[in-house]
């Protein structure tokens, strides 16, 4: 049964009725089909689950380090990551970042965050959203960079570009991008020594709110997942 928030999104948004077949997720990996047999009121709908399966964990799992952006960039950036197929997404307090979360803001951020992943796992059809952090710290993006399968650092200087990477086939791999003013030398010191490499996504240099996005895209193709 549908009720709450998604029964009302079902029966007044959607507008579906007895007899239609739906899917429905439970955003971890479970994904039921099943034929809605009733609908009550404005956000209650009852449905006959025919059939249940777990999908299992995805491998490799991807990571993507997000400095924060400034205004609704962050938003846009969660959304398409999720929709594009990242696995966990971790807000990063950049040296650069002109955008801090501090206190209240960065609680109601960190929301709408989340929020974003949820609605567009919905969107795209995901049976498991995806996994935001809470914000970390540069000591933390690196110690996650250290016990990761493959680390990659997107840097507009870097001569090897991300097309050239042979993703591993199990285990994270952790892709940071950094902020409009680009990762510090400083930060880009302390990810390769904990074994992370650079590379660059082409000739063009994107915003941070686009640049994980087509970074995923580029790995996803070069793994099963996308096969």
């Amino acid at each position: 049964m549908l009720d709450g928030p998604e029964g009302r999104h079902a029966a007044t948004v959607s507008r579906i009725g007895p007899g239609e077949a739906v899917v429905l997720v439970d955003g971890d990996g479970r994904r039921g089909a099943g034929t809605v047999a009733a609908v009550t009121g404005k956000d209650v709908v009852e449905v006959d689950v025919d059939d249940v399966q777990a999908e299992p964990l995805p491998d490799p799992w991807l990571v993507v380090v997000q400095a924060l952006p400034k205004g609704d960039r962050g938003e846009t950036a969660v959304e398409t990551m999720t929709e594009v197929g990242v696995d966990e997404v971790m807000p990063w307090a950049a040296s650069r970042c002109v955008t801090r979360w501090r206190e209240g803001r960065g609680d109601r951020a960190l929301a709408r965050w989340r929020a974003t992943a949820a609605a567009a796992a919905k969107q795209s059809r995901r049976a498991r959203f995806p996994v935001v952090a809470g914000l970390a710290t540069t000591d933390e993006v690196t110690r996650r960079l250290a016990g990761a399968a493959s680390g990659v650092l997107l840097h507009e200087e870097a001569s090897v570009p991300l097309s050239m990477l042979e993703p591993p086939s199990t285990g994270e791999v952790v892709l940071v991008v950094g902020p409009e003013g680009g990762i510090s030398p400083e930060e880009l010191v302390v990810f390769e020594a904990a074994g992370a490499t650079s590379y660059r996504l082409g000739p063009t240099v994107l915003r941070t709110s686009t640049a994980g996005t087509s970074a995923l895209s580029v790995l996803l193709s070069r793994t099963p997942r996308w096969g």
